[in-house]
């Protein structure tokens, strides 16, 4: 991926979709350095990297009125900690993605009179910010139980996790429409006898989860699959993956 203009950014918290409603996004990793400079330094400042952190921000235009607008999903999660996905150009299937554990520190709204109405929130990282592909599009409605395309991630070395995050976008059907996600590893892109990794529970309402299972994996390539319940189900959902 070469140079771009910020245009078609994606990016998701817990159930929300805040593509339409956002005009801004940054995330960031920090590492805070500690002085280790000494008389044996010869002359030099030194520096150890202590703990790392990462932060995320956003804003756009408010809107309010069930599940999934800005309002009522971040007003909610407040102080809860959840799934965050960032994806700077799109979210095709394969494209870059960005995800974490974060809390919902801070959520704000309102400006002055004849503006639209906007609002703005920042997460702080519970988890490592992990660098990892969009395992699953947000726009192809799932109607019953399959599996998404392979990608090749690499190999999960001792020490790593592999990290997922699931974001359910919208929820249709009857008789208690039910969405339960999972990762499974191969060795290679046919999956012919695939290693389940990491299990999602069961999701009945838009909402969001992630989950990490550690190291060492051999297998490099990965795919989401979900197992559909329900009369008439249909489920939009994001996946996306990880090492790190």
């Amino acid at each position: 991926m070469g140079s771009f203009v910020l245009t078609n950014v994606r990016m998701f918290a817990g159930g929300l979709d805040m593509t339409g409603r956002s005009n801004q996004v940054k995330t960031e990793t920090e590492v805070a350095e500690k002085d280790s400079t000494n008389f044996g330094s010869g002359g030099w400042g030194e520096v150890k990297g202590a703990l790392v952190k990462s932060e995320w921000e956003a804003g756009g235009q408010w809107e309010a009125g069930g599940a999934g607008f800005v309002d009522d999903e971040l007003f909610a999660a407040l102080g809860g900690v959840g799934a965050w996905s960032m994806c700077p150009d799109g979210a095709a299937v394969g494209s870059l993605a960005w995800l974490t554990k974060a809390m919902t520190a801070k959520y704000q709204l309102g400006d002055a009179v004849g503006e639209i109405a906007p609002w703005s929130a920042e997460a702080k990282g519970s988890w490592p910010l992990a660098r990892g592909l969009v395992a699953h599009p947000p726009g192809t409605a799932r109607t019953a139980t399959g599996n998404g395309t392979g990608q090749q991630l690499g190999a999960v070395a001792a020490g790593q996790y592999l990290y997922a995050a699931a974001h359910i976008l919208s929820v249709a059907g009857t008789s208690t429409p039910t969405i339960t996600l999972g990762i499974e590893s191969a060795p290679d892109n046919t999956f012919a006898a695939p290693t389940s990794r990491i299990s999602f529970a069961a999701a009945t309402a838009v909402s969001g989860q992630i989950l990490r299972t550690a190291g060492a994996i051999t297998d490099t390539w990965f795919r989401p699959v979900w197992t559909i319940s329900g009369t008439s189900p249909s489920f939009l959902f994001v996946v996306s993956f990880g090492v790190k």
